[in-house]
């Protein structure tokens, strides 16, 4: 038993000796360790409590557009683009607050909220959609070039048609036929693709008359 004693005494003296060199080191690693799933915790609880607050926030819009409330609408938008801004809500609610304002007849407050969007919103297809509507909004104010500018970038294929259609719209306004009737060339080569890519509907063919007409009108002829 002494033999045993005397075995277990000095695996605790190396044990003393191992920890008085590196225990400092290892009480650090897990303080950190520690501290670091904490923080990781205290983030994604952070996150989820944003983003419930930012859907209520939302939710609270929705119904103001059911009330047709566009000062509601602006209001919660605000909300949302103040202190959610990072949420995917903010980018919807600055769309759907700008179709309202529109309505409303309150384009300065749709440009800022569209202005935001084609910025700021975490989904591609939310920006390419604001700076369509926003170019829309301008040309509508006979704001040409700068209408121009916001459908200067290329938008994602499902924009495209939009995107080359509205550029026809804007330089048949400014009288510049020839450059109209290459934007809605393009806008019908780009129907006749996704024509072939997927099955023909009814409202893609109306599409398609409705864009044939604008390039007659410019003086193109139907292919």
């Amino acid at each position: 038993m002494a033999v045993y004693d005397l075995e277990e005494q000095e695996q605790i003296d190396e044990l003393k000796t191992w920890w008085k060199q590196y225990g400092s080191l290892v009480m650090s690693v897990l303080l950190a360790a520690t501290v670091s799933l904490a923080g990781w915790q205290g983030w994604n609880w952070w996150q989820r409590n944003q983003a419930a607050q930012a859907a209520a926030v939302y939710g609270a819009l929705e119904r103001a557009a059911v009330m047709h409330d566009a000062k509601k609408a602006r209001d919660a938008t605000g909300e949302l683009i103040d202190k959610y801004s990072m949420s995917s809500y903010a980018g919807m609610a600055a769309l759907l607050s700008a179709k309202m304002q529109i309505e409303a007849g309150d384009l300065k407050t749709a440009k800022l909220q569209l202005g935001w969007a084609q910025e700021n919103a975490r989904d591609r297809g939310l920006r390419d959609l604001a700076r369509l509507r926003l170019a829309a909004v301008l040309l509508d104010e006979k704001a040409y070039d700068e209408a121009l500018k916001q459908l200067a970038s290329e938008p994602a294929a499902s924009f495209a048609v939009r995107y080359a259609e509205l550029r026809g719209d804007i330089l048949a306004a400014q009288g510049k036929v020839d450059e109209a009737k290459s934007a809605y060339q393009v806008a019908l080569a780009k129907v006749d693709e996704a024509q072939k890519a997927a099955s023909a509907d009814q409202r893609r063919s109306q599409y398609r008359e409705l864009l044939q007409l604008k390039l007659e009108s410019m003086g193109g002829r139907k292919p």
